[in-house]
C-alpha cells in the first residue's frame, strides 16, 4: 500500500468533507448531529491555513482516504502552546496504519511548530482509539462524564496528552 502524506489543498475537500459527513452520520468520533457543507468545510480549511495550522491528507493512488489536522485548544492565551488534534481515516483502510502515519506527521509539525502539549478527546466508548493513543505515549489524563450525547445515550469523553518533548 502506497501512502503519500501531503499538505491538503481545495480539491481535497469534497473528500475530507465526505469523511467527516461520514463519521457525523455513523460515529460517536463527531458528536455532531448534521452534515457539513462544502461551504462550511471550505471556511474550515481557510481558517486553518490562516492560522499556519497543518491539515495533512494521506493519499493512496490518487484518492484521499485519510486526514489529519490540529487546531487550538481553547481560547485563552495561557493554552497557547497546547493543541487538540483529529485523524480520520475512511472505513476500508482502517487498521492499515494510515492513521499511525498521520498522527506521527501532526507530532512532528507541532513539535516543529513548538507546541509543548497535544489533546485528544476521545469516545469512552472508542477503545481503539484509545489504544491508539496510547501506542504514541498518549496518556489518558482525565474522563468527563455524559457531557455529550449522540444516537439516544449519554457519552464520556476522555481527554488524553502527549507532552511533546
Amino acid at each position: 500500500m502506497d501512502i503519500t502524506l501531503r499538505p491538503a489543498t481545495t480539491n481535497d475537500l469534497e473528500k475530507i468533507l465526505a469523511i467527516v459527513n461520514h463519521s457525523i452520520l455513523h460515529t460517536t468520533a463527531n458528536y455532531s448531529y448534521d452534515i457539513q457543507t462544502l461551504e462550511v468545510q471550505t471556511k474550515w480549511f481557510e481558517d486553518k491555513k490562516a492560522k499556519n495550522l497543518p491539515v495533512v491528507v494521506a493519499d493512496l493512488n490518487g484518492e484521499v482516504v485519510g486526514f489529519g489536522s490540529y487546531g487550538q485548544f481553547r481560547e485563552k492565551i495561557g493554552y497557547q502552546y497546547t493543541v487538540e488534534h483529529s485523524v480520520y481515516v475512511v472505513d476500508h483502510v482502517i487498521g492499515k496504519g494510515i492513521g499511525s502515519q498521520l498522527l506521527t506527521e501532526l507530532i512532528r509539525l507541532a513539535k516543529e511548530q513548538g507546541y509543548h502539549v497535544m489533546i485528544g478527546a476521545i469516545d469512552a466508548e472508542n477503545a481503539g482509539s484509545i489504544a491508539f493513543h496510547e501506542r504514541f505515549g498518549f496518556v489518558a489524563t482525565g474522563t468527563i462524564r455524559e457531557v455529550g450525547y449522540k444516537f439516544d445515550h449519554w457519552l464520556d469523553l476522555v481527554f488524553m496528552q502527549l507532552i511533546l518533548k
